[in-house]
């Protein structure tokens, strides 16, 4: 029985309210706000020279508890990765399926395409486009805007922040265009 509702993601209805409470049990458990960009700051504050005055801080305090969550993350991938049955398949609908298979995309067993993000496609065009230069303007867009997709848009957003509110409507603007200009033009 639990392994069966393990085997499922969790329904919107019951995943969104969950990362939601997230917020404030960590304001009221720890006086924490939920984001998980500034991890990497933190981690290269670790092992680079104090000398860099960007990383010259008190990293412990300031986020050795986001580094602990940042790794939980890292091993529930990694769990997940060994724990998963290779049959699992993500339930797609039938317009998004046409639409991806319109770019060539056909294999539908997964989390992600095979066509897309494998080892083999690394140094390919795609591979380049999407991983290497896809990661580094993330990288530089998280920075430019002060935290991530999860910063803004959930602990600043819930703290009715403008400044949460302008970058989760970017983050968002910036997702329909890629996926509606961008991925078509770099696929076909």
């Amino acid at each position: 029985m639990i392994f069966d509702i393990l085997n499922k993601p969790l329904a919107w209805y019951i995943a969104g309210p969950l990362i939601g409470l997230m917020v404030p049990l960590l304001y009221v458990i720890g006086n924490k706000a939920f984001g998980i960009s500034s991890s990497f700051r933190h981690a290269c504050a670790t092992v680079l020279p104090k000398s860099i005055p960007y990383f010259n801080y008190d990293w412990k305090e300031k986020g050795g508890w986001n580094l602990k969550f940042a790794l939980g993350i890292l091993l529930g991938g990694i769990l997940a990765q060994f724990t998963i049955p290779d049959n699992y398949h993500i339930d797609l609908a039938t317009s998004t399926i046409q639409t991806l298979k319109g770019y060539g995309i056909t294999d539908f067993s997964g989390f992600v395409p095979k066509e897309l993000f494998t080892w083999n496609n690394v140094l390919t065009l795609q591979g380049i486009s999407f991983m290497i230069i896809g990661g580094i303007m993330i990288g530089f867009g998280t920075r430019y805007a002060s935290g991530c997709t999860a910063g803004h848009g959930i602990t600043g957003m819930a703290n009715l922040q403008k400044a949460s509110l302008i970058a989760t409507v970017s983050f968002f603007a910036g997702g329909m265009i890629t996926t509606y200009f961008i991925i078509p033009f770099i696929i076909n």
